[in-house]
């Protein structure tokens, strides 16, 4: 069957990236509204599993950073993903870094971006977060405004914790953008050890309070060394963090030297990022204890990859630059394929 985004993707590749986004996000809104984008995107595939706790409806996410303000949640949601993650958000409001801070790499399929963090602020996320009428597993995904200094980002993350933990079925910790300054550094030993110690305490004081235990995941940078990943695996197992997430963007350009916009500042993503984030799956897999929650996110851009993240350690799949070079078509490829080889896995092991 024709996917029908390849025929619009040529005009949106013909502008401005940041405007097509734009012009997307409108588009998916419209078409989810009209049950245009269901027809397109076909039924939801049921493939449930559980982990953290929660029960997803099929294995492959939406990652964060395609809906920074969590406007458009039920459009995602209509093309078939098992779960949905939105934002980064930060407690004020930030424009982010100057224009242009997009560019793409079609030779590549991939993307790179600086945006910084631009969204709305955490109480108009939280609105619009409770606007939608999604039910199933939403993802909320927290930072740290540009200008709070390093030694006080985890006030930051405590104050958008506050602020989304009752819309959410899990909060992502983001820790691992390039895009702001400084940020990186919170993956280090004593800054990673008293932000999730702080966090941790937050977290439970918050199920306590509010009678519903919300899981918490970290996401981590595909351009870790061998013995920061062994690091920060250790961190998350003594203070009990549900998850982790791997990988963000990468600020490696050795797959894309050459190609047109390759030495713009920022994050790659899409294919070359495929390599380094499933290099560092293996190695929290075997870092982990068994059956730890690991959600693998880097250069999806066909069923065949979503399973290579499974393959590599990953529990669910999510997708970004695929989604944009490839259409709603993806999302329901990756869960039929997460589907069958999970099942096949099974089997062989049973």
């Amino acid at each position: 069957m024709m996917n029908p985004y390849l025929l619009a993707r040529p005009f949106f590749f013909s502008m401005d990236p940041e405007r097509a986004h734009e012009l997307a996000m409108a588009a998916i809104d419209g078409a989810a509204a009209t049950g245009a984008l269901r027809l397109v995107s076909g039924a939801p595939i049921d493939d449930p599993v559980q982990v953290m706790g929660l029960q997803f409806r099929n294995r492959i996410g939406l990652a964060a950073g395609l809906d920074k303000n969590g406007a458009h949640v039920d459009g995602f949601a209509t093309m078939g993903f098992g779960f949905v993650e939105v934002g980064t958000v930060t407690p004020r409001p930030q424009p982010g870094n100057p224009r242009p801070r997009m560019f793409r790499l079609p030779k590549a399929q991939a993307l790179i971006n600086r945006m910084g963090f631009n969204n709305d602020g955490v109480d108009a996320f939280v609105a619009n977060v409770s606007r939608a009428r999604f039910r199933g597993v939403l993802g909320l995904n927290i930072g740290k405004n540009a200008d709070t200094p390093l030694e006080r980002a985890t006030d930051d993350y405590l104050a958008c914790l506050e602020r989304v933990y009752s819309k959410a079925s899990y909060v992502t910790v983001n820790i691992s953008s390039p895009n702001t300054k400084d940020l990186r550094k919170l993956q280090g030993a004593d800054e990673l050890d008293a932000m999730l110690a702080a966090l941790r305490d937050r977290q439970q004081r918050l199920a306590d309070a509010q009678g519903r235990y919300v899981p918490l995941a970290l996401k981590i940078a595909p351009d870790l060394e061998d013995a920061q990943i062994e690091s920060i695996a250790a961190k998350l197992v003594a203070h009990r963090i549900d998850g982790v997430i791997a990988t963000n963007t990468t600020i490696s350009r050795e797959a894309v030297l050459g190609l047109p916009h390759a030495q713009e500042a920022g994050g790659l993503s899409g294919a070359p990022v495929r390599d380094a984030s499933n290099r560092v799956i293996r190695a929290l897999r075997q870092l982990l204890p068994p059956g730890y929650p690991i959600i693998g996110v880097g250069g999806v851009m066909s069923g065949r990859e979503a399973c290579e993240k499974i393959d590599a350690g990953a529990t669910l799949v999510q997708i970004y630059t695929g989604l944009i070079y490839r259409g709603p078509a993806l999302v329901r490829e990756c869960a039929l394929e997460l589907r069958r080889h999970c099942a096949q896995q099974s089997r062989a092991t049973a």
